[in-house]
C-alpha cells in the first residue's frame, strides 16, 4: 500500500506561497551569476562593503521592516564566533539577534540571505539555533537585492560601532569559561586599531593602523570604470595622493566597488586626516566630472595602477 505523502512537504499548489516559491526558483534560474553589486540601492552600499570585506570587528544596530519582521532587538557584525551566520541571545530584558557579514552566504544571492538572517533573527528565541530559509520560507517575490534594500531601508545611514576586541560576541554579564575567554582573547589579537573617517566625504573612508604603517582604505561609490579613469587622470597629473606622510598604495576591487588605498604616516591620528581626505576628494569629484578622451601619459596612469589592482570577493 502506498504511503501517503507527509502534509508540510511543501507549498499548497496554486496558494500565494506556491507562486512566490515558483517565482523564487525561476529567478534563481534566470540569474546563475551573482549581483555585481549585492549593496546597490542602498545608501549604506560603502559601508556595508567595508563591514563585509575588510573590516575585523564592529557592530551596527539595525531596524528591519516589511514581512515577517519580528520585535527582538537586531544588529549587523562583522563577524560571530564560530563563523556561524546568525545567533540570538538575551541581553537583560530582551532578545538580540546578530547577523555576520563576513560569513559564507550562497554567492549567488548574498544580500537575499542576509535579508532572510535579518528576518530570522528578529524573530528567533534566544540560543535557537540558525537555519538558513528555504525556497518554501520566502516572503515575497522580490530579487535579493531587492529584498535587502526593503529590510533595511534603502536611506538608513548606519551608526556603527567599531570594537577593540569580539567581547561583543556574549552579552554583558554573561559567564564564560576559561577556554571560551582564552578564544575570544585570540581572536581579539588580530584587531587592528580601525576608525571610520567621520566627515562629510563620499562613499566610506576607512583608517587602520597597520603597524609600520598606517592606511586609508576609501570604498567609493561611482562606477569602478569612472574611479578608475579619475584616479589615472590624477596621478598623471601629480594629485594622486593625500598630501605629505602619504602614498598612494594601489587599489582592489570588491562588491562591484573600486577601494583606493592610502599609506599613511602612523603618527599622525586618523581624525588628522580629515582635512587631507576633504582636498584629495575635491581633486577627485574634479576628476570625475571630466568627460573628454585620456591622454597617452593618463591611459599609462590607468594601465600601472591597473596592473596592481586585485580582485577581493
Amino acid at each position: 500500500m502506498a504511503k501517503k505523502s507527509k502534509r508540510g512537504s511543501g507549498p499548497r499548489p496554486g496558494s500565494n506561497r506556491a507562486e512566490r516559491v515558483a517565482a523564487r526558483k525561476l529567478r534563481q534560474a534566470q540569474s546563475a551569476a551573482p549581483a555585481a553589486r549585492p549593496f546597490d540601492g542602498l545608501a549604506a552600499e560603502c559601508d556595508l562593503v567595508a563591514l563585509r570585506a575588510f573590516v575585523a570587528s564592529a557592530t551596527v544596530a539595525i531596524t528591519p521592516a516589511g514581512d515577517g519582521v519580528g520585535t527582538n532587538a537586531v544588529s549587523l557584525a562583522t563577524i560571530l564566533p564560530g563563523a556561524v551566520q546568525a545567533l540570538t541571545r538575551e541581553n537583560g530584558d530582551v532578545v538580540e539577534g546578530l547577523v555576520a557579514l563576513q560569513t559564507e552566504f550562497n554567492a549567488a544571492d548574498v544580500p537575499g540571505e542576509i535579508a532572510a538572517a535579518l528576518r530570522w533573527a528578529s524573530n528567533a528565541a534566544a540560543g535557537a539555533p540558525y537555519t538558513q530559509q528555504t525556497d518554501d520560507d520566502v516572503l515575497d517575490t522580490s530579487s535579493g537585492t531587492d529584498d535587502l534594500v526593503a529590510t533595511v531601508g534603502a536611506d538608513t545611514v548606519l551608526d556603527i560601532t567599531t570594537h577593540e576586541d569580539f567581547s561583543w560576541w556574549f552579552a554583558p554579564g554573561a559567564q564564560l569559561s576559561p577556554e571560551i575567554e582564552a578564544m575570544v582573547a585570540q581572536a581579539s589579537e588580530s584587531i587592528m586599531p580601525t576608525a571610520r573617517l567621520q566627515a562629510d566625504l563620499g562613499g566610506a573612508p576607512w583608517w587602520v593602523d597597520a603597524g609600520e604603517r598606517a592606511h586609508i582604505r576609501w570604498v567609493r561609490g561611482e562606477s569602478e570604470d569612472d574611479v578608475m579613469t579619475a584616479l589615472a587622470r590624477l596621478h598623471a597629473a601629480g594629485k594622486l595622493t593625500m598630501g605629505d606622510g602619504s602614498r598612494f598604495a594601489g587599489s582592489f576591487r570588491t562588491h562591484g566597488l573600486l577601494v583606493p588605498v592610502f599609506d599613511l604616516d602612523n603618527e599622525r591620528h586618523h581624525e588628522e586626516w580629515v582635512g587631507p581626505a576633504q582636498r584629495f576628494e575635491a581633486d577627485l569629484l574634479e576628476a570625475l566630472a571630466q568627460t573628454g578622451e585620456l591622454t597617452a601619459e593618463q591611459r599609462r596612469s590607468r594601465d600601472g595602477i591597473r596592473s596592481r589592482q586585485v580582485t577581493l570577493r
